[in-house]
């Protein structure tokens, strides 16, 4: 068995003494683990590093095998990344994200060609920027697994403006006029989620769009599974709450 792809790093740990286990999120073979022989080099330990871009390949004797995986580095972000505080935060989101919820071996290249999008935005510094594409790609995400958000129209009156609430069962969209006295119960609507690329995200509607998809990634693709919305995920909670400074 044997394929090649484009791959970001996910996480990477030793393995003996000189070879590494690398979990990737790849673009059409999902996220994928295998073994690096030498990984643990000094020469290509440095490449292996979460949030850097690798053109890999794959072998092994049967497809259900970890096999192992030979890497080019295409894209180092890893060093850039690590000198902000923030973009780090959001790095290991992303990550640890990814590694919780994106299904082992299953295809989803929006998922990956997103998480590009995403780490690179990191990479230019802008927080305020950023997130709001992080809860983007959480969004996609989830409209990749299967659970994606309705946000065409109202749940209740099926009108197509004013939605500014999301239900928390069913994740469709609530205008305000039907939210009523329920709205203390409902979602906020970010409207940098509604499509308009250039509409500027405040950190309030930052601060909701994170509570929203956190809550459905959690509830829909996380907790059936026995697992927990992770650690590093909920620091970008705080970044958000910093930007209203």
């Amino acid at each position: 068995m044997e394929w090649s792809d484009d791959a970001i790093v996910l996480s990477s740990r030793a393995h003996g003494e000189t070879s590494a286990i690398l979990e990737l999120l790849t673009r059409e073979h999902g996220r994928h683990a295998g073994l690096v022989r030498g990984g643990a080099s000094r020469r290509v330990k440095p490449a292996l590093q979460p949030g850097n871009s690798v053109h890999v390949q794959w072998r092994a004797r049967l497809e259900e095998h970890l096999g192992s995986f030979t890497c080019e580095l295409a894209r180092a972000r890893a060093g850039e990344l690590m000198d902000s505080r923030d973009a780090l935060a959001g790095l290991n989101a992303f990550t640890a994200v990814a590694s919780a919820a994106v299904p082992e071996r299953e295809a989803h290249a929006s998922i990956f060609l997103g998480a590009e999008i995403l780490l690179d935005a990191m990479m230019a510094g802008d927080t305020a920027h950023w997130l709001p594409l992080y809860v983007r790609w959480e969004a996609g995400l989830l409209e990749a697994l299967g659970f994606g958000l309705d946000l065409s129209e109202c749940a209740a009156t099926g009108a197509k403006t004013d939605l500014i609430y999301v239900s928390p069962k069913t994740g469709r969209a609530v205008s305000r006029d039907a939210a009523g006295i329920y709205a203390n119960r409902l979602f906020r609507l970010p409207g940098f989620l509604m499509g308009n690329e250039n509409d500027e995200a405040h950190a309030d509607e930052i601060a909701a769009g994170l509570a929203l998809t956190g809550h459905f990634l959690l509830e829909r693709v996380l907790k059936p599974h026995g697992k927990a919305l992770p650690p590093a995920r909920h620091r970008l909670d705080a970044i958000a709450d910093s930007l209203r400074e």
